[in-house]
């Protein structure tokens, strides 16, 4: 065999031997889309900046990250069935870091969570014999650049009980259960808009960033829930004032005023909602009423035995 030939016998040997060895190589892991990176987070939030970030002051620093959560208590007037029924409200509010990839709260900060200022809104009041629990809950970004990351609410009475989840990724993803026949299970997505459950947190970061004029609004869960209305935005004019914040949705007959303290942390004294309450043609416009009465700050999470029951009597909480 000439060495022309044998040439060509090892360069071929030496392609299969190359082929061979790069297909027994394990191939490069495909980069994942989810999620233990911020960077990753961000994008799968498909997060667009809504204003300027947050600057956090040495007061809010102090304030908000304490070790400790701020909760007031409301004596509540709440409209139902065309009543107006007693019952007390609380608004807890408290800083936290949270993972946005699973939504959930973070055991600990770390370089994939997000902080934000989460809160747990309650009512408690009677419809006659039977009664209602209520519980929203929103955690929202500190750096006040994007919409809430979660919103969740659930409504109990002797009827039943129903839940609503909110999660904001690419698109708000909405997960619905409802003992009522024509609401059921029910899973679907809207194109984020302002949410009006995250409004109640940012005006506690900073009030004039509040938008303001004629906008679409997402309204509360509570009020979805309770109104059994569409999950959607309805046109809203918002009015922001000194003390309090006007929100009024013209097709919906509703208008929410959230009044508060122009200085900080801008703690929120009270509020009022005024709409159609009761049935068909015999509905009236009726008003919802929050005043506050007291405020403490505390790590409620670590109050826990009979002893601390003191706490709710300085909170004049009943139930």
């Amino acid at each position: 065999m000439n060495s022309f030939y044998k040439l060509l016998i090892f360069i071929g040997l030496t392609a299969i031997l190359k082929i061979n060895f790069f297909s027994c190589k394990e191939p490069d892991k495909p980069k994942l889309e989810a999620t233990n990176t911020v960077t990753a987070v961000e994008d799968s939030i498909a997060s667009v900046a809504l204003r300027p970030a947050f600057e956090l002051t040495t007061d809010f620093k102090t304030y908000w990250y304490s070790g400790t959560a701020e909760i007031s208590s409301y004596q509540l007037e709440q409209a139902r069935y065309g009543e107006i029924r007693k019952g007390q409200a609380a608004l807890i509010y408290v800083t936290e870091p949270f993972l946005p990839d699973i939504q959930v709260k973070a055991d600990q900060s770390s370089a994939s969570s997000i902080p934000v200022l989460k809160l747990n809104a309650t009512k408690k009041f009677n419809t006659g014999i039977y009664p209602y629990a209520i519980m929203q809950s929103t955690f929202y970004p500190v750096n006040n650049t994007q919409h809430a990351l979660k919103v969740s609410c659930s409504v109990q009475e002797w009827c039943g009980h129903v839940y609503t989840q909110l999660n904001n990724r690419r698109q708000f993803e909405i997960m619905s259960h409802s003992y009522f026949e024509n609401e059921a299970d029910q899973k679907f997505a809207l194109e984020k808009s302002i949410l009006e459950n995250e409004l109640w947190t940012q005006l506690r970061l900073d009030p004039q960033s509040l938008p303001t004029g004629n906008i679409d609004i997402i309204p509360s869960l509570e009020f979805i829930r309770l109104k059994h209305i569409p999950l959607r935005a309805y046109k809203a004019n918002a009015n922001l004032e000194s003390d309090k914040y006007v929100i009024s949705y013209p097709e919906l007959e509703r208008t929410l005023t959230i009044r508060f303290k122009p200085s900080f942390p801008y703690d929120i004294v009270g509020w009022e909602e005024a709409f159609k309450s009761g049935f068909g043609k015999n509905a009236e416009v009726l008003t919802t009423k929050a005043t506050k009465i007291k405020t403490i700050k505390s790590a409620y999470w670590n109050k826990n035995s009979n002893t601390d029951e003191d706490l709710r009597q300085t909170l004049q909480l009943k139930s």
